[in-house]
């Protein structure tokens, strides 16, 4: 705890020189200087920041089409196995097609839906939750009445049946996973908002007459915004395992378009043989999920007024 803090607890704030003021860090400063020192923050904003570039640039990135097949060079193994080649540094699939390819190619159907599925999961939840929290009385109870019903079904199996009948085309998952998992930003925001509504910053802005829009938006939003970046971290990495089950299932994207998921269910069969077929993909999922979770949490560390660590 610094002098100046120490002096704003015990009222002795008069007693600073106005110089020791004026130097004192502005917040932005702090923020980059717990940025600049928060590991997780550092790895998760890197990967996947990585990832994203990959995504973007793949067509830049590799010689191959993702779809073009060659039976004449199935199953080629990776460069650091035996009687592997330069010419595809993670080998094959079983069809012939170049595995880094369609890893980097996965990439973008992996970031799409799970940023596609936390933002409008986001806006759903977060926008009850605000409302519910806020109002209060009747207003929250419908609003949980809606959380309770979500919570009663299972979310794969409704998933795997929308996901059926609807086919499994991108924007489907996208949004068939969004209306799925906003159950969480509503519980968490309607907590976090119930605290915050008592607030005298929110109780100053009822006086000067700001209406219940102003107060919501200007006022608690900004305030229950770390929470919400966590919330949408996870949920971004549950699409994301999500979207790879269903694929996996053969009930998500279908072929012959590039998904980790995917490639880990046309991969099963010859795991015993070429285990990098599954291998390769699993460990993308596995860092991709664990880079998001960490980079939320960094940012809820950084971001957050009482300077968590």
């Amino acid at each position: 705890m610094t002098s100046i803090e120490r002096d704003r607890l015990t009222g002795s704030l008069d007693t600073i020189p106005i110089a020791a003021i004026l130097e004192a860090p502005s917040p932005r400063t702090v923020m980059r200087r717990r940025a600049a020192t928060h590991i997780g923050f550092l790895f998760g904003g890197t990967v996947v920041l990585g990832a994203i570039l990959i995504a973007i640039f793949a067509p830049l990135l590799t010689p191959y089409d993702p779809y073009a097949q060659d039976l004449t060079q199935r199953l080629i193994p990776p460069v650091w196995a035996v009687k592997g080649s330069w010419a595809h540094l993670l080998g094959t699939d079983s069809l012939g097609r170049d595995y880094l390819t369609r890893l980097m190619y996965g990439a973008r159907i992996s970031l799409i839906i799970g940023f596609g599925a936390a933002t409008i999961a986001g806006i759903i939840g977060t926008s009850l939750g605000l409302i519910g929290g806020y109002f209060g009385g009747r207003v929250d109870a419908v609003v949980m009445y809606f959380v309770n019903v979500k919570l009663s079904l299972p979310g794969i199996l409704v998933a795997l049946s929308l996901i059926s009948v609807f086919g499994g085309a991108v924007w489907v998952v996208v949004t068939v996973l969004g209306f799925l998992f906003w159950d969480r930003f509503v519980v968490v925001t309607r907590s976090v908002t119930q605290q915050v509504r008592t607030a005298d910053y929110v109780a100053a802005a009822e006086a000067v007459g700001a209406s219940h829009w102003r107060i919501i938006v200007g006022e608690i939003l900004p305030n229950v915004m770390n929470h919400i970046i966590v919330i949408a971290s996870l949920e971004m990495a549950v699409a994301i395992l999500v979207e790879a089950a269903l694929s996996f299932l053969g009930l998500g994207i279908r072929p012959p378009t590039p998904s980790w998921g995917l490639m880990i269910s046309e991969g099963r069969n010859f795991m015993f043989f070429q285990p990098y077929l599954v291998a390769i993909p699993g460990i993308a999922i596995f860092v991709l999920v664990i880079a998001i979770n960490m980079l939320g949490d960094g940012i809820r560390d950084i971001t957050a007024p009482e300077g968590r660590n």
